[in-house]
């Protein structure tokens, strides 16, 4: 069954997505220029890094669990509960929104843009590319946490140009913006972010990523 350490896990997955589902709920809702935006969620995410980094890795995006998995970096049943926790953030998050304003969020379904699914890769992919250079190079503390932070921000801000700039599935199902490219897209950006960095800058192959999103 889960431990104490697992279940701490999970529920730091689940407020570090929580929290910046709502950070971004909120921000959207008050501006349309995406400079905002991205500074909200890169402020939440370095600021998850630090408080809850230790405890799960605070991914609180399914493309980063998933290219860690991918990396054999955590395993697969970790993963697995890890992206449910963070889709779960995720729901709670838009559910509490829609309660304090009143307001049902009713976005038009929207069919397979190939332009979208590639600015969330891409964003995605420089996110990736930005974490993993992060941790290799063994940045600590407040100084990581920026460095993820700020490396969010720039994917959100890329990402913007033909998107929502979401480059989270669990963001996407939070804003209910839910379709196969603000899903795959993040999902093989992230992929290649990381695995570019790895293939090409990596200096120690066991250690990238181990130190901040998974298991050392």
């Amino acid at each position: 069954m889960f431990s104490r350490e697992k279940v701490s896990q999970l529920v730091a997955e689940f407020i570090a997505t929580f929290t910046l589902v709502s950070v971004i709920l909120g921000v959207s809702t008050r501006s349309t220029f995406p400079f905002f935006v991205a500074a909200g969620a890169g402020l939440t995410a370095g600021l998850m890094v630090v408080l809850l980094g230790a405890v799960s890795g605070a991914h609180a995006n399914p493309a980063i669990t998933f290219g860690l998995w991918s990396k054999q970096l955590i395993k697969t049943n970790q993963a697995v509960a890890y992206i449910v926790a963070q889709v779960l953030g995720g729901v709670v998050a838009l559910g509490a929104y829609q309660y304090l304003i009143n307001t049902t969020i009713n976005r038009p379904s929207q069919n397979f843009d190939w332009r979208v699914f590639t600015a969330e890769a891409i964003g995605a992919g420089i996110f990736g590319f930005g974490v993993a250079a992060a941790v290799n190079l063994k940045l600590k503390g407040g100084v990581q946490g920026a460095a993820v932070g700020v490396a969010l921000m720039l994917g959100i801000l890329v990402a913007s140009i033909a998107s929502n700039g979401l480059i989270n599935p669990a963001v996407a199902v939070g804003v209910d913006s839910i379709g196969w490219d603000y899903i795959v897209g993040p999902l093989v950006g992230a992929l290649v972010g990381m695995q570019l960095y790895g293939a090409v800058f990596e200096t120690k192959k066991k250690s990238v990523l181990q130190s901040i999103f998974g298991k050392k």
